[in-house]
């Protein structure tokens, strides 16, 4: 019997209704809506498409959205001096800065910038320990790893107790994924296990998964036989390995998507699982603007 899929496409519609409508009971008490200004500098296409789709869905869920686009040639100060400025908007809740940066800039000096408070993200370190601390402290985490948390909880997967294990170490997904896991509260309380390209033995480490998180980026790592009989598979990886006509435009090339996951087969093992794309991608940008609307909520003290 073929595993549950775990939809991003549908969990993200789902919450998206729900933060539209906390917007306009806001709205409608308080008389604001969250501001979300994103900074982009140069013209990376990558970058103009992701910043175009979270300018759509800060537009739909009710949000007031500054777009401010800056030259490649910006300098280092002169983008530390607008971040400054919207550090001190009360109009502005959520400051994301478009990464990545030209290489004159420093990614790091940028990111620290932001006020801790107006990091929708969840990459300032203030932040990053407020998750490490857990509970009432945290503000923002960091959007892929709430989305997967956000995921495992929806499809009704079993956190308390479960032996979670992690296969990737990264700052954005694996580290907070797993802080995050371990922590008391709901969605948590788990046995977390983190591992890596230097782990002895990784597959004897997934087997024993009651949810497996792979966030690799490595197409097909995980074999059907690392996977543990109805287990919660949850596959990060996006990976491109290669071309293929549009089903729309047969004129017009698409990528070829695969997951960190051997999907077809694991699905055949697992109990559920997400699949590439439409699983965990989708979810990035919906925690984004859950992030923000916490931040107004902070700010009028109704978090």
């Amino acid at each position: 019997m073929s595993a549950k899929l775990i939809k991003g496409t549908e969990i993200r519609e789902a919450i998206l209704e729900e933060i539209t409508k906390e917007v306009a009971e806001i709205k409608e008490k308080h008389g604001v809506v969250p501001g979300l200004v994103t900074i982009l500098v140069g013209e990376n296409p990558a970058s103009i498409s992701y910043v175009t789709l979270k300018i759509k869905t800060a537009h739909r869920v009710g949000f007031t959205e500054i777009q401010d686009s800056q030259p490649v040639d910006i300098s280092e100060a002169d983008l530390l001096a607008l971040i400054d400025k919207y550090n001190n908007d009360d109009s502005i809740n959520g400051i994301l800065v478009q990464l990545p940066l030209p290489k004159h800039v420093n990614e790091k000096k940028v990111l620290n910038a932001i006020n801790p408070d107006k990091d929708v993200d969840g990459f300032h370190p203030v932040n990053v320990g407020r998750l490490m601390i857990g509970g009432d402290e945290v503000r923002f985490p960091p959007c892929t790893p709430a989305g997967i948390q956000e995921m495992i909880v929806r499809a009704g997967v079993e956190t308390s107790g479960a032996e979670v294990v992690v296969v990737g170490r990264s700052n954005i997904v694996g580290k907070p994924i797993a802080n995050m896991m371990l922590q008391k509260g709901p969605g948590a309380n788990s046995t977390v296990t983190v591992v890596h390209t230097r782990t002895k033995d990784l597959a004897a480490h997934c087997q024993r998964a009651d949810i497996l998180i792979v966030a690799a980026g490595v197409p097909g790592l995980v074999k059907p036989e690392w996977i543990k009989q109805g287990s919660c598979v949850i596959d990060v990886g996006v990976n491109r390995v290669g071309e293929k006509p549009s089903a729309k435009d047969p004129n017009k090339m698409v990528a070829i998507l695969k997951g960190d996951v051997d999907f077809d087969a694991a699905k055949e093992i697992a109990g559920s699982i997400t699949p590439v794309p439409g699983g965990v991608g989708p979810m990035t940008i919906t925690m984004l603007m859950r992030n923000t609307l916490k931040s107004l909520k902070f700010k009028l003290g109704i978090a």
